[in-house]
C-alpha cells in the first residue's frame, strides 16, 4: 500500500479516504450480526422483516441515485457529509423506535445496512475521488487495498458486534438494550464520518462541468459514457440480486436458526469470512496485471458460487464453516476489478455518476432479493433455498458479464480482453 501512495501529491487525501472506508465498514460489520436479530427481537416476523430491508434497500437506492449524480457538480465532500448524516438519522431512529412504520421511515430515508456491505453515495464518489488523484496504471491496485482496508474492518466489526453483545448480557443487559448500544454506536461513527469527509481537500473534486453538456448529463451526470454504464448497470444488477438472497444479516440468521449458535460464534464467522475476502481482494490486482480484469472478474467468481450452493449442503456445522470460508476466499476477486474496469471506461468528469448509477443499479438488485429470502427463511423447507438461488443467479451474471465484455480491452488493461 505504502509503495502505492508513497510520493503522491494527494497522498493525505488517500489515506482519509482509506480511513473513512475503514470506519464505515467497521460500523456494518457490527450491525450485520445483529440487526436481523434485534428486529426479530421486536417480534417481527421473517416475512416483515424480508420487506423492511427490502424496503430500505429502494430507499437507499433513491438517495444514492440523488447525492451520486450530483456529486460532481455540487461538490463531493458535500455529499459524502448528507451522507454520513443519514446514517446517523437512521441509526438514532431504528435504536429508539419498536415502531414498524418509523422503523420503515428512517429505513427509506436515512442510510443503513442490512447486508454488512456498502451502501449510499459513499462508494461511488470515493472511487471517483480516488481516480481523481491516483494515475490509471495504480487504480486496480489502489482498489484493491481499498477493498481490503473494507474487508478487514468489516470483519473486526462483525467480531466486535458479537463480542460485545455476548459481554452486555454477560453483565445483565437484556438483549434488546444490547442491541440497541450497538446501533447507537452505528449512528455514531455516522458523526465520526462526516467530521473526516470535512477534512478532504479540493483536490479529490471534479472540474467544472462544461456549458452545453445536455439534458441527460444535468439528469444523470452522463453523457459520453452512458451505453457502456447502462450495460454494466444491468449485470451488475443481476448480480447484486443474486447476493442479496445471501447478506450478512441473513447469513447471520441461519447460521443461528439451523445450528443454534450464539451472535459470538456467528460474529467469529463473519470475521473471517471478512478477513478472506479482504485478502482476495488484494490478490485481484497481481491476477489482473496477468489475465486481465474482465477474465479475474469473472473465472475467480465463477467457482466462488459453486462453493455457495455446497453451504447448505453440508451435514454439520464446522464444514458449513469451511465451504463459507473457501467461498469468501475467492469471492471478492471481482470487486477492485469491476471498480477499476468500470472507472476506465467512462470519462473521468462522468466517474462519480458512473459509479453512483452502477452502484444504485447493484442496490436495486440487492433490494428485490430480502423479502423473498425472508420469506424463505420462514419456512423450515425452504430456509436453505437462499444459497441456491444466489449461486445458480450469480453463474447467470458471469457467463453474461463474459460474453459482453470480453472483446473490451481500456488501455489501462494491458493483458486484458481479446485482441
Amino acid at each position: 500500500m505504502l509503495d502505492y501512495v508513497r510520493g503522491t501529491l494527494h497522498a493525505g487525501d488517500i489515506r482519509l479516504l482509506f480511513i473513512t472506508r475503514a470506519v464505515r465498514m467497521f460500523a456494518y460489520g457490527f450491525l450485520s450480526v445483529v440487526l436481523v436479530l434485534y428486529l426479530t427481537a421486536l417480534e417481527m416476523s421473517e416475512g416483515r422483516i424480508g420487506l423492511l430491508l427490502t424496503l430500505t434497500l429502494a430507499g437507499d437506492t433513491i438517495i444514492s441515485l440523488w447525492l451520486t449524480t450530483r456529486a460532481d457538480r455540487l461538490g463531493r465532500r458535500k455529499m459524502l457529509v448528507a451522507g454520513a448524516g443519514l446514517m446517523v438519522f437512521a441509526g438514532v431512529m431504528f435504536a429508539m423506535t419498536r415502531d414498524p412504520l418509523l422503523l420503515l421511515i428512517a429505513g427509506i430515508i436515512g442510510v443503513i445496512s442490512p447486508s454488512g456491505k456498502e451502501v449510499g453515495p459513499f462508494l461511488a464518489i470515493e472511487q471517483a475521488s480516488l481516480s481523481h488523484v491516483i494515475s490509471d496504471d495504480r487504480r486496480t491496485g489502489i482498489f484493491a487495498w481499498y477493498a481490503l482496508a473494507g474487508s478487514l474492518a468489516a470483519a473486526l466489526g462483525a467480531l466486535a458486534g458479537g463480542v460485545l453483545f455476548e459481554s452486555l448480557r454477560h453483565f445483565g443487559m437484556p438483549p434488546i438494550e444490547s442491541y440497541r448500544v450497538l446501533i447507537f454506536g452505528y449512528a455514531g461513527i455516522g458523526l465520526l464520518l462526516a467530521v473526516l469527509f470535512l477534512r478532504l481537500s479540493g483536490a479529490v473534486e471534479a472540474e467544472a462541468p462544461k456549458a452545453g453538456a445536455g439534458v441527460v448529463k444535468s439528469l444523470l451526470g452522463l453523457h459520453e459514457s452512458r451505453g457502456v454504464v447502462l450495460r454494466l448497470s444491468g449485470l451488475f444488477a443481476l448480480d447484486a440480486f443474486a447476493g442479496g438472497f445471501v447478506m450478512d444479516s441473513f447469513v447471520a440468521y441461519w447460521f443461528y436458526v439451523r445450528f443454534a449458535i450464539n451472535p459470538a460464534i456467528i460474529g467469529a464467522i463473519l470475521f473471517g469470512s471478512n478477513l478472506l475476502a479482504g485478502v482476495s481482494a488484494l490478490l485481484a490486482a497481481r491476477i489482473a496485471e496477468r489475465f486481465g480484469l474482465i477474465n479475474t472478474m469473472v473465472f475467480t467468481h465463477l467457482p466462488s458460487n459453486v462453493l455457495l450452493i455446497l453451504v447448505p449442503l453440508m451435514p454439520n456445522v464446522w464444514l458449513a464453516i469451511a465451504v463459507l470460508l473457501m467461498r469468501f476466499a475467492i469471492s471478492q476477486m471481482d470487486v477492485p476489478t469491476r471498480q477499476s474496469f468500470t472507472m476506465a471506461v467512462v470519462r473521468p468528469s462522468e466517474r462519480s455518476a458512473a459509479a453512483g448509477i452502477t452502484g444504485v443499479a447493484r442496490t436495486i438488485g440487492a433490494a428485490m432479493a430480502p423479502v423473498l429470502a425472508g420469506m424463505m427463511l420462514g419456512r423450515q423447507s425452504l430456509a436453505s433455498m437462499p444459497f441456491f438461488a444466489a449461486g445458480g443467479l450469480k453463474i447467470v451474471y458471469d457467463l453474461m458479464l463474459y460474453r459482453s465484455f470480453v472483446r473490451v480491452r481500456p488501455a489501462c488493461d494491458k493483458a486484458g480482453g481479446v485482441a
